[in-house]
């Protein structure tokens, strides 16, 4: 198994990135250092997980150091939903470049369907209608510029994939999504691949989970542990390693550097077929439904409504 896929821009995407949301600005510099020292070539950031400045601290030091080059890593970055209007996509890139300490951005995503008015906390009481076509042109000038060497999106459903895919004179590079053997997103995956769009894996291990959440996640689903004793491997390691035969770059959170380096070791072996078929038994179940989207008199009545029935 490939350390990279070639997205249809001909750049190669580290087939294992370290996923930085929710990681605290106090221990995310330590994570990334940790992370690349071990390895990672794919760091995945966003505005809305409010610590990149901390992650452009780590990497200027990484470089000055000499423990990787700039061009040797992959950095990831996602479009705020308040700068969604196209005359202030050039802004929200520049401030992300700032706060990363960085001149381009390897990959931009637009970081879901989703608008919300400029300067205030993304709630359902400031949504806007989105406009994915003005969106996406002021991203492909980005593209242009070279500011972003690959851009894309991130939550999109297979109805608003094929919208985007209609309209865009450049192709959306990935879609990043969840994606683990307890929502293996079938059906996107198959409509992505068949475009030539790379999907990427958020939330691989299936966690975090939505207020209220009841049953199996990933790791402590059934077949998947099995299979791990099997193999004599970690859950972690096996959900991980299905990603990545499934054609998907993963991107594992963590600021703990054993399970970090645990999540890394995922070459050098595979999951033989007859394994990788018991992974069709397993009940599909959507564990991140963006609830805080839904208000009776907002854009989404419903989740469903969000993810267009695909749910």
């Amino acid at each position: 198994m490939a350390e990279s896929f070639v997205l249809n821009t001909g750049a190669r995407i580290p087939s294992v990135g370290l996923g930085t949301s929710q990681a605290e600005p106090d221990a995310v510099g330590k994570a990334i250092y940790a992370a690349v020292k071990a390895g990672y070539r794919h760091i995945d950031c966003a505005p809305a997980y409010r610590n990149q400045k901390e992650i452009g601290v780590a990497l200027k030091k990484l470089f000055e150091e000499g423990v990787v080059k700039r061009e040797d890593i992959f950095i990831t970055s996602k479009l705020w939903s308040g700068n969604q209007a196209p005359e202030d996509v050039p802004e929200d890139i520049e401030t992300t470049l700032e706060d990363l300490q960085l001149d381009y951005l390897d990959l931009f995503l637009i970081h879901a369907p989703l608008r919300s008015k400029k300067g205030v906390t993304p709630s359902p009481e400031n949504f806007l209608p989105i406009d994915i076509p003005a969106t996406w042109g002021a991203m492909e000038m980005l593209y242009n510029s070279g500011k972003a060497r690959a851009i894309g999106v991130s939550n999109f459903s297979c109805k608003k994939m094929e919208d985007l895919l209609a309209i865009s004179h450049v192709l959306p590079a990935v879609n990043q999504v969840e994606s683990h053997p307890v929502w293996q997103q079938i059906k996107l995956r198959e409509l992505c691949q068949s475009n030539g769009v790379h999907l990427s894996a958020y939330s691989p291990l299936g966690k975090p989970r939505s207020p209220g959440f009841e049953g199996p996640t990933a790791l402590s689903n059934s077949i998947v542990i099995s299979i791990a004793e099997k193999l004599r491997k970690t859950p972690a390691q096996v959900a991980l390693r299905w990603g990545l035969q499934m054609g998907q770059s993963v991107l594992p959170k963590s600021t703990n550097e054993a399970r970090i380096n645990e999540n890394l070791n995922i070459f050098g072996w595979s999951i033989p077929e007859d394994l990788m078929a018991k992974f069709s038994e397993i009940r599909q179940v959507k564990m991140l439904r963006a609830e805080f989207v839904v208000h009776p008199q907002g854009i989404f009545k419903t989740v469903e409504d969000f993810w267009d029935g695909e749910i």
